[in-house]
């Protein structure tokens, strides 16, 4: 099956999931662990030193408590939603875009803080955020957060581009060279939100305030925007490694990304940086959320306590390039080093507009375009129409 198909698929579950009775109860006391944890997770998370030795934060959490951690590895939100609806794994790593779906789905159950030891350490500005507390209700813990960076090649470069222009826009870079086919775009639809923030600074006559709250003439700009880029994009991605290997060895010189190439394409001593631009960046604060029907609930909350230790959340900032969501893993973390969370960008929070399920029931007007249209929609510009 198709990626657009398997968007549209997931978006009819969603809507028939939307009146489903499925929930759970939350879970009173942790018990004996069931042996396994299955992980929905993003690229690079959740890591047991296969890629680097230095980077392993599953080896002793299996130890401790010998529940087997099996992950498999998403590359969009809405590869996220499809899995979780599919049923058989016991959390997943949601981005903002996926967690309140999955709320309103009923493929998430909520979670007893109570439970989970190191609560108090979370930080303040994630504990109660709107894309994983419903009704003062908690749905998941926060794990890691940081911005959609705008990646370059340095000797294209020489100076830092200020502007997400350079990727939006048909223009000749600073080599001379047109942008044309050296740039690249995020393959999904929640990246509608990145051409809009891009508009809010181009366009201030649009009167867009939230780049994830659009009513139909901001959202038929940022359309429209996307269609002019569709002429210069050379792929678009959610692979971070295929992406990496872009970088490489395919002429890719900027596009919207991870921490994560940008560090990997690094260690590789490769010509790349990253820059949040002008206009700031959408971003991921990622929770790890537990499915309604999770079969090993007591090794899952095993998991979400190990989450949120010092050294796993500093560690794992180091390989990602993301911010902790606990602030004390800023602090004496070998891997991390002294300034790498201000180096992730922890001081960049209020610039960063983290990813959210567009509904239509809007705060910033009356009413917006609703996260189905931005999935046809978008897979319409994909296809050049």
């Amino acid at each position: 099956m198709s990626y657009s198909k398997k968007l549209l698929l997931s978006g009819a579950v969603i809507a028939i999931l939307g009146s489903s009775s499925l929930s759970a109860d939350m879970l009173k006391a942790v018990g004996p662990g069931e042996g396994f944890v299955d992980i929905v997770a993003w690229p690079g998370y959740i890591e047991r030193g296969e890629t680097d030795k230095a980077f392993d934060w599953v080896t002793d959490f299996e130890a401790k408590t010998n529940c087997k951690v099996r992950i498999k590895t998403a590359g969009t939100s809405d590869e996220m939603v499809a899995l979780m609806n599919e049923g058989g794994f016991d959390l997943v790593t949601a981005s903002g875009d996926a967690s309140l779906r999955l709320i309103s789905g009923k493929r998430v159950q909520p979670i007893n803080t109570d439970l989970i030891t190191s609560w108090s350490t979370v930080d303040d500005r994630l504990k109660n955020a709107r894309w994983h507390t419903v009704d003062s209700v908690h749905y998941g813990v926060p794990y890691q957060w940081g911005a959609n960076v705008l990646a370059y090649n340095t000797d294209v470069f020489k100076a830092k581009p200020d502007s997400w222009s350079v990727v939006f826009e048909p223009m000749n870079l600073p080599d001379g060279k047109p942008n044309a086919g050296r740039v690249q775009a995020f393959d999904g639809p929640i990246y509608i939100a990145d051409a809009a923030l891009y508009l809010m600074s181009k366009n201030p006559e649009l009167g867009i305030k939230d780049p994830y709250e659009l009513n139909t003439d901001q959202y038929n700009a940022a359309l429209e925007l996307l269609r002019g880029q569709r002429k210069i994009v050379s792929r678009y991605w959610h692979d971070a490694f295929i992406q990496i290997d872009d970088f490489k060895n395919e002429g890719v010189v900027a596009s919207s990304s991870w921490p994560f190439q940008v560090n990997l394409l690094k260690a590789d001593n490769l010509p790349i940086d990253s820059v949040i631009p002008k206009e700031g960046a959408t971003g991921w604060a990622d929770t790890t959320m537990m499915h309604a029907e999770a079969p090993h609930p007591n090794c899952a909350y095993m998991w979400l306590e190990h989450s949120i230790n010092p050294k796993l959340q500093g560690d794992l900032a180091a390989w990602f390039g993301s911010v902790p969501s606990v602030p004390s893993a800023c602090e004496g973390n070998e891997l991390l080093g002294k300034d790498g969370c201000k180096t992730n960008g922890i001081e960049d929070f209020d610039r960063v507009h983290f990813w959210r399920t567009p509904v239509s029931k809007c705060e910033t007007q009356e009413s917006c375009v609703p996260y189905y249209k931005w999935v046809s929609d978008y897979i319409a510009v994909l296809g050049g129409r």
